[in-house]
């Protein structure tokens, strides 16, 4: 692409979002602008930003959970298990990557991380308390609330082997939960699905001490791209 035609499509962008600033886009359109600004040739993901009227600092207001997308997020992730017996087996019948017990949490404590997302049985928990250092500023430690602890290994693993299951908190700093809805390539029903998903998952979760607006601000992005506002309300509205 000529630096000619990039600074139209720059420009292009800029207009756009200088017409939509401070404005709800209807999520249809939301979506539509998000796939015109495209600049680059990679397909980059489209990511939800929910900032959330919650106190972090409170015990009681802590928002960490999991969603399940209907059409998944069409990224490839590598899944390893801690577990042992029949979990085992159906954690490797399942598609995981890495399946182990006391072998694999002896390669995690050598600094063998060769995976996206770990799960455990509950039955292993006592034995991995040694790897939160490791894990726990990575993201990676297993935690009931999000799921990753389960005696479902075999479903656990298929959801998130196919990027349907993803987890996600309320970062401390400003309490903003930021979820991957799909690809650029998704369809808008895709897309549309994977949302409403989304935030019909963080209304259900919403602590009980949180007063007041729970969805202060939500947008729609992509990767390398500009965001735009939208209305939560009508994402639990489609169809």
């Amino acid at each position: 692409m000529s630096h000619k035609k990039n600074s139209k499509r720059q420009q292009k962008i800029k207009e756009l979002t200088l017409e939509w600033a401070n404005k709800k886009v209807p999520i249809d359109k939301a979506f539509e602008l998000i796939k015109s600004a495209i600049t680059t040739k990679f397909d980059q993901s489209v990511e939800l930003s929910v900032q959330l009227g919650i106190d972090t600092k409170q015990a009681d207001q802590q928002v960490r959970s999991t969603v399940s997308l209907p059409a998944g997020t069409g990224k490839k992730v590598r899944v390893a298990v801690i577990t042992q017996g029949d979990n085992a087996k159906a954690a490797k019948e399942s598609g995981a990557d890495l399946v182990g017990d006391q072998d694999l949490i002896k390669q995690i404590e050598g600094g063998n991380i060769e995976f996206d997302k770990l799960l455990a049985s509950p039955d292993m928990m006592k034995e991995m308390s040694k790897l939160g250092r490791i894990l726990g500023p990575k993201g990676l430690m297993p935690n009931p609330k999000d799921g990753t602890v389960t005696n479902e290994i075999g479903e656990a693993v298929k959801n998130i082997k196919m990027g349907r299951q993803v987890s996600f908190r309320a970062e401390k700093d400003g309490a903003i939960v930021q979820i991957p809805l799909g690809k650029l390539s998704f369809t808008l029903e895709q897309l549309s699905s994977n949302l409403k998903a989304a935030i019909e998952t963080l209304q259900k979760i919403k602590p009980s001490a949180a007063k007041g607006v729970y969805f202060m601000s939500v947008y729609l992005s992509s990767t390398m791209g500009p965001s735009f506002q939208i209305d939560p309300t009508k994402a639990l509205a489609i169809n």
